[in-house]
């Protein structure tokens, strides 16, 4: 890929902006860029490459490999892999899926390491998206303790859809419906069939429509 393309390509992620125009173009020389079809594997790490993940288009999961439940999902603009930064055992136990098809620019964790030590802007961004996932670990556990089920499902779909969603002509949000019922239950530490419930309940009491195809959210 051509050096200006992946320089336009880093403008839309917040990280690089303060980094400058010569600084850009020499991480352009180094980004790898990748097309990845709907349903595929990106492995975040092998036996001697670890790399930290730009996505440019599309949305993955990431998955824990040894309860293969979902730890959380990844849109446009969003960066993943970035655990091999700080924890290498953790990072290791991850694994990422295209939910659509995906436009991907990934750089090696050595020398993404070396250019966070260069700029401290960088390694501040780097640093924040590490303490947002933090906190999604400890939300996640604190509406575990106490939350029940229903209520953690009906507040993820809440939040899924004015994440990734955008406004209708009747002003209500929609989003794609990417995930399975059995993704959201391990999004949520539930099970599939409390998922349909909850959902069927949702949608009976006019406070969503869903297909196989999108999550619509009404308004009240």
């Amino acid at each position: 890929m051509k050096t200006l393309t992946k320089y336009w390509f880093l403008e839309e992620f917040n990280l690089f902006r303060k980094l400058g125009l010569v600084t850009m173009m020499s991480i352009c020389e180094i980004l790898e860029m990748e097309n990845i079809d709907k349903g595929s594997i990106i492995h975040l790490q092998s036996a001697d490459k670890k790399c930290i993940f730009f996505l440019k288009k599309g949305t993955v999961k990431i998955v824990d490999k040894n309860t293969h439940t979902v730890k959380y999902v990844a849109k446009r603009g969003n960066i993943f892999g970035e655990l091999s930064l700080y924890d290498e055992d953790m990072a290791s136990e991850e694994v990422a899926y295209a939910l659509e098809d995906c436009i991907i620019c990934y750089i090696e964790s050595e020398k993404m390491e070396e250019l966070m030590q260069k700029h401290k802007s960088l390694k501040n961004g780097v640093l924040k998206i590490y303490g947002t996932r933090i906190k999604r670990l400890e939300r996640k556990l604190h509406d575990l303790l106490y939350k029940d089920s229903g209520v953690r499902i009906k507040e993820f779909i809440e939040d899924y859809v004015t994440q990734f969603g955008a406004p209708n002509e009747e002003g209500n949000l929609v989003a794609k419906n990417l995930l399975t019922h059995k993704d959201i239950a391990g999004l949520t530490n539930t099970s599939r069939q409390t998922v349909s419930n909850t959902l069927s309940a949702m949608r009976k009491d006019g406070h969503i429509k869903y297909d196989t195809k999108f999550i619509t959210q009404l308004k009240e």
